[in-house]
C-alpha cells in the first residue's frame, strides 16, 4: 500500500492525473478495513500496531546473534 501512496504523491507532485492509482489506494483501504472488521468479529482485541510501533528500533542480528 506505501508504494500506492508514493505514486499518488509523484503524480500529484508533478500536475498529473492520479484517479486510478487514488482509486486502488481506496480500494486497499476497505480492504484493510473489512479485514480488520472480521478479525474483531471472530473475538480479535488485541491493540493492533501503530505507526510509532512499527517505526520503534528493532534489534539486528550479526552471525546470529542479536544485537541491540
Amino acid at each position: 500500500m506505501a508504494d500506492v501512496e508514493a505514486s499518488v504523491r509523484e503524480l500529484l507532485n508533478r500536475d498529473r492525473d492520479c484517479t486510478e492509482r487514488a482509486l486502488e489506494q481506496i480500494g486497499l483501504r476497505r480492504k484493510i478495513n473489512l479485514l480488520i472488521s472480521e478479525w474483531k468479529a471472530a473475538g480479535g482485541g488485541d491493540v493492533l500496531p501503530g505507526l510509532a510501533d512499527r517505526m520503534r528500533p528493532r534489534p539486528t542480528k550479526t552471525d546470529g546473534k542479536a544485537r541491540a
